[in-house]
């Protein structure tokens, strides 16, 4: 069994792939600085849920010298630590220290590494711009600080590979969602306000918005299929999520049908770097990873919606 390496392991996607890899008997390691962009209290209830299931963290910021001691004998390394958001209160300076920055020197940590096998960029369909449906060697086009640094971060992984045959692949996500998301995203607002009453911000023009949501399991077996096909993914980039696309009116109708209330919505000004429409195409990593996603959008709401007034 690889030892495997997370970063960004307290987050809502990372915490998720450290308990299915700890479940499958892999050693995992767990980082994460436990930055304050959201509720610290959050990820320090998701780092007790993955230490419980047997991984091993470290607070740690990954610019700390110390990571390359953490790094010695990892085979394999999920880079999911970011600066996430498309804030315009987040200046460029966070978003390149912490995406462009911390991915060289976690790079930097693993490149005379004797023991790795593959390092999985978690990169973004915001990479593709406001329109996010085409194949992997489709034109990018960031619209967003968050966007043009994840980019960025996730070419400058790849010219390792490139360079110096390091094993690195990219993996774009599409618009997860489901138990532990960030509270800012619009999925767990929308859930929050059919179970609070809570107000949930609609940024004017975004109900005609379309995406490829796509649930956190079938993430974390898209993720997961890197590991099963190592041989295959060295210098690859793939397209992870679910190959439906909706709009974001239909994810309210269909919150506000399984809750059988409604969300106090308010209208806000449209928001700039906001993505028009995604629909992934995920023919590439159904061909090479055989991935195929199982959750359907109303099975994955439902979870979610079970999941908060359970939890939270």
């Amino acid at each position: 069994m690889p030892k495997i390496l997370i970063t960004g392991a307290a987050g809502f996607i990372g915490s998720h792939l450290a308990e299915r890899l700890a479940e499958l008997g892999h050693e995992v390691i767990g980082v994460d600085s436990l930055a304050d962009y959201y509720s610290i209290d959050l990820k320090k209830n998701n780092v007790k849920d993955i230490t419980e299931k047997g991984v091993k963290f470290y607070q740690i910021d990954l610019l700390d010298d110390k990571i390359k001691e953490i790094c010695q004998g990892v085979e394999v390394v999920y880079h999911l630590a970011a600066q996430p958001g498309i804030s315009d209160q987040v200046p460029l300076e966070t978003y390149v220290r912490n995406n462009i920055l911390a991915t060289d020197k976690l790079i930097k940590a693993m490149e005379n590494s004797a023991s790795l096998k593959l390092l999985v960029y978690v990169s973004t369909s915001s990479v593709y711009g406001k329109i996010a449906t085409t194949a992997e060697e489709g034109a990018t086009d960031p619209q967003s600080h968050y966007a043009a640094t994840k980019l960025a971060a996730e070419q400058s992984a790849l010219s390792y590979y490139k360079s110096a045959g390091l094993p690195v692949c990219a993996v774009r996500l599409y618009s997860v969602y489901g138990p532990r998301e960030r509270p800012e995203k619009l999925i767990i607002r929308l859930v929050k306000s059919v179970v609070t009453g809570q107000e949930v911000p609609i940024y004017q023009g975004s109900l005609d918005h379309s995406r490829s949501f796509t649930y956190i399991s079938d993430i974390i077996d898209g993720l997961v299929s890197c590991l099963d096909n190592i041989d295959l993914c060295a210098g690859q980039i793939f397209n992870l999520g679910s190959d439906q696309e909706f709009k974001i009116k239909e994810v309210v109708e269909i919150i506000e049908e399984i809750s059988g209330s409604v969300a106090n919505k308010i209208t806000l000004p449209a928001r700039g770097g906001d993505q028009f429409q995604t629909k992934a195409n995920i023919e590439k990593i159904k061909k090479v990873l055989a991935y195929s996603p199982k959750i359907s959008l109303r099975q994955g709401l439902e979870k979610t919606i079970n999941w908060y007034k359970k939890n939270i």
